[in-house]
């Protein structure tokens, strides 16, 4: 069994209110959550590479 299905369920975060920020606001708050999403990517290869070598070792 995966240990991520262990993973308790995550409440969704409530929505920023975005009427109230400026362009560039708003601009910098889209590259925070690209720069979040690239780190919780790098996390998904991370642990899909050693959920690989892990089956690897155990097919031998």
């Amino acid at each position: 069994m995966d240990t991520d299905d262990l993973d308790a369920p995550r409440k969704a975060q409530p929505k920023r209110d975005l009427s109230r920020l400026s362009v560039g606001d708003l601009q910098e708050y889209i590259s925070e959550l690209k720069a979040e999403i690239a780190r919780a990517e790098e996390f998904i290869a991370k642990k899909g590479a050693a959920r690989k070598g892990a089956e690897n070792f155990f097919k031998s």
